[in-house]
């Protein structure tokens, strides 16, 4: 399934529409979509590794103005959406710990958790909820995500059909690494 998964991705990177989806799928993960865009940001700039750091910057942009809708259902739409989609998400108790912290660490948070694998609505949305200072929230997730993808895509510039050639040969245990990383996450949040 994986394999084929993977194989898909590869080949949507070579549609003509790519970019267009990959900018809608990283818009829709900072408020909505369970999926991140390095799903097919990766793909992307192996099949054609010239176009990294646009292919970077425009999932940067896309998931900074997705970030906007994030907190605007947190601010805006907390009863009607926020809430059903946190719990949706089973997220209740991060988010309640969350909370207290956002008032004093906001920005902070914006920008650790955006630089992560962390699922980045949950700090949209949160950081709607609790009026973090939106010109703060926006630099924040700005420093956050920038670094996030086009480090990420440097390393596929400079070291691309080699990654390529392991990941193929490991996706399976890949993406059980990246499992454990975000259930290692939650540990550390419950934690904090």
């Amino acid at each position: 399934m994986l394999r084929a998964l993977y194989d898909w991705t590869l080949k949507k990177a070579r549609h003509p529409y790519a970019e267009r989806w990959l900018a809608f799928i990283s818009f829709i993960e900072s408020s909505v979509f369970p999926i991140p865009p390095d799903v097919m940001l990766l793909p992307m700039v192996l099949a054609d590794n010239k176009k990294a750091f646009r292919y970077a910057a425009i999932c940067t942009i896309a998931s900074v103005a997705g970030a906007l809708l994030g907190y605007a259902i947190g601010h805006f739409l907390w009863d009607a959406l926020g809430a059903p989609l946190i719990a949706f998400y089973g997220y209740e108790s991060q988010f309640a710990s969350f909370q207290d912290r956002f008032r004093d660490y906001g920005a902070w948070l914006v920008f650790i958790f955006g630089i992560t694998f962390f699922p980045f609505k949950v700090i949209t949305i949160a950081s709607g909820m609790v009026a973090l200072d939106p010109v703060i929230f926006v630099l924040s997730a700005i420093a956050a995500r920038t670094p996030r993808f086009f480090i990420e895509a440097a390393l596929l510039w400079k070291f691309g059909e080699p990654i390529r050639a392991f990941i193929e040969k490991r996706l399976t245990l890949l993406t059980s690494l990246f499992v454990l990383l975000l259930i290692a996450g939650f540990a550390a949040i419950k934690l904090l």
